[in-house]
């Protein structure tokens, strides 16, 4: 991949576009990326990498809050990036603009435009450029497949960032395998690790709950035994081995002795079933006997009970002989009872219905009085006429009064509409004031809004540029203080180192031995040895000095490295804040809110103003139309008022004269319709007193007939006789019971068993009764104990039948549970077979950590002048676990030792080393692509001048590789020593690129402004 255009407007820091020609760059295989802290050096990778992938790199996006539209840019002008590369040996375009809020074209305001994006390809035969697509999915999908790398591993491998591989050169093994995981794409070796673990859980949560259930059906199987087995069941939890073969041994028993114990209930069971057969012949007999003798004395008794009813049962035959003569009278006594009572009804009626009538009709019959209704309702026949007419004039009467009331109603509402309409103009421009302020007020509030959120997150980064200067002031003072210690403790053995060397003739001389050669001169003659004076130093003196002096270069190391991460933050923090103070800048930010606030509170009317302009203008529509329909309806009622009059005057004359002495014709109605009603009342009524008088006579002499016939003196006597239904069914149900018990008596009487009976003693039921319930209660306590046994019996044989299945259904799965575990263990590195505790994953990572680590080595040796070597170690550490180990070899002292204790400018080497290390290894990984651009951000600055121009050297043998290598510093050596340079100026209006290539080293630059401009 080479990159040769990159064109950037409206992005970052870049207000409008800049063009930057990575062709004239890369012509001397290494240029500079330089300029001010938070001018933009970073914002031109992040526009490539945004051109590629459609995003920034990851910490820049989610960890810094980047906003991809420039502050600075005019509101018109989109954010575009475009990017001109070749990859693959194909050259290709790639545009990306981002989401933006441009300015309505009509009106204020903002609206949103979706991203957009082009990929087009340059066809050399035809020399044009053929455009691919403008989908974002095709396009991400078409650069990631070309490339062969995903958007964070071109970041790690194109865009190196010295400060995450400095970090990685001090990490433990668990950060490590993070970052190797995501470049080399490791994540299905771990979701092997997952899945067998998974199937692990699964498998044991399987046999566990196949063990609870056994489990269950054992605890079952002992509430179903009772006590009847004296060994408890197994205490075993699910899981334990041989739990299955304890169930089923302990199932087994109880079952055998449930068997036993039912074999014994049946026959207890039938020797009670015949002990009751005899009891309950015996209390047969006895009852049967007993019910004889009670049946011969209840006879005896009920006999003399009859005698002594004897006279009284005579007395009410004779009675009901006597009613039931008076029974063929009856109808007569009805007929005659039912005649004397519509006669006196009908003479009620009549005297009634005369008392109604004027006294000239006192004594009329029937006729005269039928006469006269007719005449009253032929009179009432000629009022219809008039009564219409009368309907007629009470209509044409409301109606007068509702055009009264209509014409009075009108009014007012005119005068109202009126009153309204003449403040109308008044209120409309009020209104529209409203409307037009409250819109103003809106559109302020969007445009503080797009202001608020950049100016909280710069002083948001403010604080943590004050904090972190705060804490580096804090650390340099611990990293100086750590360094004097340090450097006081090296002095310190130094100091005691030459004094045991000045000493060391006696420290030797101590060892001599009389007679044996010496160590240094071979002599076995020792005239004169040296002695130890009062300070004499020796090796256990030297050796602790030694000792505290590497713990004090520990800690100053350790502390010049806390500094230089709090460094890189302050830097971090103050690129995106600025040089502004922080009380400046939380001002700004609160006037901003207090803005926001006040706009937003006076744009939150703008729907409520508009909603009562529009109600406003339908009411004077509404107000209008009124006054126009009550002109219309006054016109009517003018015409329709004169017609009224008129029709009332002819119907007034009218009435005069039909309705004569009476207030109205209505009333003269009601006088003859009562009159004709009255008259004909009376007439019926006269005419059925006289039919019901002559129906009364009639039946007096039809009962008088009939009660001589039936052996009466008179009616009267005939009536006293006769009895009503209730006495007729109680006299019978007497004499028919009498009849009936004295049949029953003499048969109980005449049986021959029964008297035979009442001859016996008395019989003893109860003690037959005591001997049946004994016998009976015994017959159920042995069924019961025999339908508990065998109850017994089927439960167990059921629950043991369950848990043999249960036993065999679990055997596989207790054999692939204990073989995924072992896979688990081994594949987490938790197994016991597994000796270094290395995960699958990890075990991956690993070699692919040896091949990164043999490929840096390559370059760190060069840079070290053959002192460092970089090696992988799988050693574990401490109890934890091994795999991912990265050590370095010093060849000056031939000491293996970790990374972390490498100082800053080794470090910076060092993870340079490592990042082209694993640039190398993850291009092969991705398929071989040639990557022919690449960046290293910042580092340098750690360097002395040897290091540095080995460090350049090495950076140098790249072009050696046909590629070119851009480094992103502020060291300012660099900038005599490189001569292809692109600086990025910061300004108020946003920040420039000037760009020199290999033909300007005789000097003159080019400010990169509008496209084209060179």
């Amino acid at each position: 991949m080479r990159l040769h255009r990159l064109d950037i407007t409206a992005f970052g820091p870049f207000g409008g576009t800049q063009s930057v020609d990575f062709d004239e760059l890369s012509a001397a295989g290494l240029f500079l990326l330089h300029g001010p802290t938070g001018a933009g050096k970073t914002s031109v990778l992040d526009a490539v990498c945004y051109a590629l992938y459609g995003a920034v790199p990851g910490a820049r996006q989610s960890g810094q809050g980047l906003t991809l539209r420039s502050d600075h840019a005019a509101p018109a002008t989109r954010t575009e990036i475009t990017l001109e590369l070749t990859v693959a040996g194909r050259r290709l375009e790639v545009t990306r603009q981002p989401p933006w809020a441009r300015p309505k074209k009509r009106g204020t305001g903002t609206t949103t435009e979706k991203a957009q994006s082009w990929l087009r390809e340059y066809e050399a035969s035809a020399a044009t450029w053929k455009d691919l697509s403008r989908s974002h999915q095709e396009i991400g999908e078409e650069i990631t497949q070309l490339l062969g790398m995903s958007r964070e591993q071109f970041c790690q491998v194109v865009l190196l960032p010295q400060g995450d591989f400095a970090r990685f050169l001090r990490a433990d093994a668990e950060a490590r395998g993070k970052l190797l995981g995501r470049l080399f794409d490791t994540h299905r070796f771990a979701e092997v690790e997952k899945r067998l673990a998974e199937r692990r859980r699964a498998t044991e949560a399987e046999v566990r709950e196949g063990d609870a259930a056994l489990l269950a059906d054992a605890h079952r199987m002992q509430q179903a035994a009772g006590d009847i087995v004296e060994v408890p069941p197994p205490a075993l939890a699910p899981g334990e081995p041989g739990l299955a073969d304890a169930v089923l041994t302990w199932a087994a028993v109880a079952r055998s002795t449930a068997r036993e114990r039912l074999t014994l209930a049946r026959t207890a069971r039938t020797a009670a079933e015949s002990a009751q057969a005899a009891a309950d012949r015996v209390l047969d007999d006895v009852r049967e006997v007993a019910r004889l003798q009670r049946r011969f004395t209840e006879a005896r008794e009920r006999a003399a009970r009859l005698e002594e009813r004897a006279d009284a049962h005579r007395e009410a035959q004779a009675r009901m002989e006597r009613a039931r003569k008076a029974e063929t009278v009856a109808p007569a006594l009805d007929l005659r009872d039912t005649a004397e009572a519509e006669h006196r009804s009908a003479a009620t009626a009549e005297a009634r219905a005369r008392l109604a009538l004027p006294d000239t009709y006192a004594g009329a019959g029937a006729p005269g009085l039928a006469a006269a209704a007719r005449k009253a309702a032929e009179e009432l026949g000629g009022l219809e006429s008039a009564r219409r007419a009368e309907r007629r004039l009470g209509e044409l009467t409301r109606e007068r009064a509702s055009l009264d009331r209509q014409e009075r109603e009108d009014e007012d509402v005119r005068q109202d509409a009126e009153s309204w309409l003449a403040t109308w103009e008044a209120t409309r421009a009020e209104l529209q004031a409203r409307v037009e302020s409250a819109q103003e007020a809106t559109t302020r509030a969007e445009q503080l809004a797009e202001r608020r959120d950049p100016a909280q997150a710069r002083l948001g980064a403010a604080r943590q540029r004050d904090q972190f200067a705060r804490d580096t002031d804090a650390a340099h003072a611990r990293a100086l203080a750590a360094r004097e210690r340090a450097t006081d403790a090296r002095v310190h053995w130094l100091d005691l180192k030459e004094q045991r060397l000045q000493g060391i003739a006696a420290e030797l001389a101590a060892g001599l031995v009389d007679g044996e050669p010496c160590a240094v001169c071979g002599s076995s003659a020792h005239p004169a040895p040296a002695r130890k004076d009062a300070g004499h130093v020796d090796r256990e003196a030297e050796e602790r000095a030694l000792a505290a002096y590497q713990r004090a270069d520990e800690q100053a190391t350790k502390d010049e490295r806390g500094l230089g991460l709090v460094r890189e933050a302050l830097a971090a923090a103050t690129a995106e804040a600025g040089d502004t103070p922080t009380g400046q800048l939380a001002e700004q930010a609160e006037e901003l809110e207090l803005r926001y606030a006040e706009a937003r509170a006076a744009g939150s009317g703008l729907h409520a103003a508009r909603e009562r302009l529009a109600q406003a203008g339908l009411e004077h529509e509404r107000r209008v139309a009124a006054q126009q329909e009550i002109a219309l309806r006054s016109a009517a009622r003018v015409s329709h008022r004169d017609r009224n009059d008129g029709e009332r005057a002819s119907l007034e004359e009218e009435l005069a004269q039909a309705r004569g002495a009476a207030e109205s014709v209505a009333a003269r109605a009601a006088q003859l319709e009562r009159r004709a009603a009255l008259l004909a009342e009376a007439a019926e009524a006269v005419r059925v007193a006289e039919d019901t008088a002559q129906r009364l006579k009639d039946a007096d002499a039809r009962l008088s007939d009939a009660a001589f016939r039936a052996g009466f003196d008179t009616p009267q006597a005939a009536a006293a006789a006769l009895l009503d239904n209730a006495a007729h069914r109680d006299l019978q149900r007497r004499l028919d019971a009498w009849q009936l018990e004295d049949g029953a008596v003499r048969a109980v009487l005449a049986e021959a068993d029964t008297a035979a009976a009442a001859e016996r003693p008395a019989a003893d039921l109860a003690a037959a009764e005591r001997a049946a319930e004994s016998a009976a209660r015994r017959l159920r306590e042995t069924a019961s104990a025999q339908d508990e046994a065998a109850r017994r019996c089927a439960e167990l044989d059921r629950l043991s039948t369950r848990a043999g299945a249960s036993v065999r259904r679990l055997a596989p799965l207790r054999e692939e549970f204990d073989r995924v575990a072992r896979l688990a263990g081994l594949a987490a590195g938790t197994s016991a077979e597994n000796e270094r505790r290395m995960r699958l994953e990890s075990y991956v990572l690993a070699a692919r950590l040896e091949q990164v680590a043999a490929a840096a080595t390559v370059r760190l040796q060069r840079m070290s002048s053959g002192r460092y070597t970089l090696v992988h170690s799988d050693d574990r550490a401490g109890r934890g676990r091994s795999g991912l180990g990265l050590h370095v070899v010093d060849a000056w002292t031939g000491r293996e030792r970790d990374t972390a204790t490498l100082s800053g400018g080794e470090t910076f080497f060092a993870s340079l080393a490592l990042a082209l290390g694993l640039a190398d290894v993850v291009t092969d990984e991705a398929g071989g692509v040639r990557l022919d651009t690449l960046f290293i951000d910042e580092g340098f600055g750690s360097l002395d001048d040897q290091t540095l121009d080995e460090v350049l050297d090495v950076l140098d043998s790249l072009r050696e590789r046909d590629r070119s290598v851009g480094i992103v510093s502020h060291v300012a050596d660099l900038r005599r020593r490189i001569h292809a340079q692109l600086e990025v100026v910061k300004g108020r209006t946003g920040s420039v690129v000037r760009q020199r290539g290999v033909q300007d080293r005789a000097g003159g630059s080019v400010t990169q402004g509008a496209p084209g401009e060179r």
